[in-house]
């Protein structure tokens, strides 16, 4: 019986692997004799089953020399004296180890050469960071005592890897490992466990999802029940809480509180969804509801026998067409047919349906509340325009006698004569006084600017024509004025190295003498404006040149030229000096730049909110500027307030093309192609806790529209509240 008992024992520990079996009696074959291992005397060894685990789980227990192996055999032995039952061939089973021991011994040498965790490597303790922090470190974090991973020194460039790539049979099966950075190479398992992911199946080769499912409790009726629990007593008695709940039922039935089911009615019924809102509510709906704007009704015009006066001209049907749509009065042309049916589809019919039903859902309706606001309350207290006096207001004379628009024009320092420019090719030379043309010059082409000599004593008028600007003596005025001229420039000694120079001077002819010509100063681009400086020895140029130098500075005394900037920012639209203070203001398209001429360096930059700047003027004070633009705007700046502008006017319909102050009065004017010159008083006070005050006083008319283009200069007189106007007509006006 015992041995069938230890038989029995032993097989049992075989079909359970992982648990220590008892020690079989001396019946049982030598086979079924596990191997000895660590432990008292009354413990045997692993079975075999367990020697196969710890191999390939890569366990091994710290027992496995061969002198422990001998000792514990010697114990196994004792014990086994102890019962009787050990023979000769388990003494040499416990002392030789069977070759499975042999390979866990084997594989627990070099424990840590191959890690089968689940961690991604058990060297690396730094812990779930990111790696991304040890970029720039050399190492890549730390082991179990603290010393620090480094990164493998990686000295091969894209060569080595390539030839590595040829060479190395197994590069395909090698990947870098983040945590340490070095190359790891895949064994065919961990080949094929990444092959059977990527393809969607189950890392578990022995895993079959498709095996059929246990059902545990199936359908078919038992002998025995899954559980053989009594039944509680609650079970088949009544219960006393539903006894209860019935009991408050009957009761509410009785007095008529629960209401029994009435059946439901079948037939839908509709209600009224804002029957409940109160119609005088303020956030009522009906009481917010705005309708849409009706279509106007079709008139006279839109008839398809139209009354003779509705039916346009040719004369009125080009200058419809020449209309922007929003400016014209009709959408459409009235047209004539003889009879309904000849009348063709409408071509803009879908088009207008389309907008209609954007304006019906797109453009919000509310109604808003009318405040009762006297209209003269929002009109800024302004003073009236007679206590402004005196300014300009109505058109004295016109000086005629040029055959195309007139560009430019400038008074003399007196106030006595007015030089103006065409695009006949001619400098007319006019006494104020009289409108009577003194003197004709003619340069030979399309005369861009003039500007007269701001000095009295000296008699010179500088005019922009094409690349070169000419220096003129118009001979008009005082003879000492003249003669004091003529010797100026004759004075000149030129030097006898000269130095290079942007642009070339030379002296007129005696025949260009007689006709008033003096000096040409030539350029390589085409000039565009040349103004003076206040003391009149220095003029700046403006040339028509993209990048480069766009603006030049010449000395009248020394013949000597000069180009200020490297090169110009933007293109450069005008010039101008300041009155007082060293300098210099250049407005390009977008900004205008103030320059210190003697420090050489920008002092600020005035920021006009324009599309395009078209001109340029500077108080005769000096703190204050005005610029035009070809968006209709003109744009005032307090140079010691801010860079951005004090008041924005618009005033005029249509592009500026100049502004000009007057140098004794508080008056400005700016000419635009709508053919009109506003005048505004513009004060500026002494106190600077004072702002200025800008009103526009007076509309100046006079000038015909030619070519879409109206007025093109405006000049103040220098005495009186004067102001004269060249336009697209070829005409010049005087309004006093």
């Amino acid at each position: 019986m015992a041995g069938e008992r230890s038989a029995e024992r032993v097989v049992a520990a075989g079909a359970r692997p992982g648990k220590r079996p008892p020690e079989p009696e001396a019946e049982e074959p030598s086979l079924l004799a596990p191997a000895p291992s660590l432990g008292d005397g009354s413990d045997s060894g692993l079975s075999d089953s367990d020697s196969e685990e710890s191999v390939f789980s890569g366990l091994e227990d710290s027992g496995s020399d061969s002198s422990e192996d001998s000792a514990e055999g010697e114990d196994g032995a004792s014990s086994g004296e102890g019962h009787g039952v050990t023979t000769g061939q388990q003494v040499q089973i416990a002392g030789t180890p069977s070759p499975k021991t042999e390979a866990a011994r084997a594989q627990g040498d070099d424990e840590y050469m191959q890690d089968s965790s689940d961690e991604e490597d058990v060297r690396n303790t730094v812990g779930n960071v990111p790696l991304e922090w040890y970029d720039d470190f050399p190492h890549v974090g730390y082991d179990l005592d603290g010393r620090r991973v480094y990164k493998p020194v990686r000295t091969r460039d894209e060569l080595d890897r390539f030839l590595d790539r040829m060479d190395d049979p197994d590069y395909w099966r090698t990947v870098r490992d983040r945590m340490t950075g070095h190359d790891v190479r895949l064994t065919d398992e961990q080949v094929a466990l990444v092959q059977r992911l990527q393809s969607g199946q189950f890392g578990d080769v022995s895993f079959d999802p498709y095996e059929p499912a246990v059902d545990f409790f199936s359908g078919d009726l038992m002998i025995h029940p899954v559980t053989n629990r009594p039944a509680d007593k609650r079970s088949f008695i009544p219960s006393l809480v539903e006894k209860e709940k019935v009991s408050r039922m009957v009761h509410a039935i009785k007095m008529g509180w629960l209401q029994p089911r009435r059946p439901r009615d079948p037939t839908p019924s509709f209600y009224d969804l804002w029957a409940q809102e109160d119609p005088n509510a303020v956030l009522g709906r009906h009481r917010m509801h705005v309708p849409a704007p009706k279509l106007a009704l079709p008139g006279h015009a839109e008839s398809y026998n139209p009354p003779p006066e509705y039916l346009l001209s040719e004369e009125e049907r080009l200058a419809w067409e020449q209309q922007e749509p929003g400016e014209r009065k009709l959408s459409f042309l009235p047209r004539r047919f003889p009879s309904l049916r000849a009348v063709p589809a409408y071509s803009r019919f879908i088009q207008e349906r389309f907008e209609r039903c954007l304006d019906l859902y797109l453009c919000p309706r509310q109604r808003k509340m009318r405040v009762n606001v006297d209209p003269e309350d929002l009109i800024p207290k302004l003073p009236r325009p007679r206590d402004l006096q005196p300014f300009p207001t109505c058109q004295a004379l016109v000086y005629r006698g040029h055959g195309d628009l007139v560009r430019c024009l400038s008074v003399s320092p007196g106030g006595q004569w007015l030089a103006s420019g065409s695009d006949d090719g001619s400098v007319r030379l006019w006494e104020v006084a009289t409108a009577r043309c003194m003197k004709t010059v003619p340069v030979g082409g399309v005369v861009k600017s003039v500007a007269w000599n701001p000095r009295p004593t000296v008699c010179l008028v500088a005019v922009a024509v094409e690349n070169t600007v000419l220096l003129l003596n118009p001979a008009l005025g005082d003879r000492l004025a003249v003669g004091s001229t003529d010797q100026l420039l004759d004075a000149f000694a030129p030097p006898e190295e000269p130095a290079a120079q942007p642009a070339r001077w030379s002296e007129a002819s005696e025949e260009q003498r007689q006709a008033g010509l003096r000096l040409r100063i030539c350029h390589d681009k085409p000039v565009t404006q040349v103004t003076w400086h206040g003391r009149g020895d220095y003029m700046a140029v403006v040339l028509a040149a993209q990048g480069g130098s766009q603006v030049l500075l010449h000395q009248l005394s020394r013949r000597r030229s000069q180009s200020p900037f490297r090169r110009s920012r933007g293109l450069v639209q005008r010039v101008a000096f300041h009155p007082a203070r060293p300098f210099l203001l250049v407005a390009s398209q977008r900004c205008v730049r103030l320059y210190h001429l003697l420090r050489q360096e920008l002092t600020k930059k005035l920021l006009p909110n324009c599309k395009w700047v078209s001109s340029l003027a500077v108080h005769p004070a000096g703190d204050n500027l005005i610029c035009g633009s070809y968006d209709s705007k003109l744009v005032w700046f307090d140079l010691d307030l801010s860079t951005k502008p004090y008041r924005v006017l618009r005033h005029h319909k249509k592009a500026l093309r100049a502004v000009a102050f007057h140098p004794r009065y508080p008056l400005f004017a700016s000419g635009s192609d709508d053919g009109s010159v506003i005048v505004c008083h513009g004060m500026v006070y002494n106190d600077l806790l004072q702002n200025p005050l800008l009103v526009p006083v007076k509309v100046l008319r006079g000038h015909t529209l030619t070519r879409d283009l109206g007025v093109l200069d405006v000049a103040f007189h220098p005495t009186q509240p004067w102001v004269f106007s060249s336009g697209a007509d070829g005409t010049v006006r005087l309004f006093t």
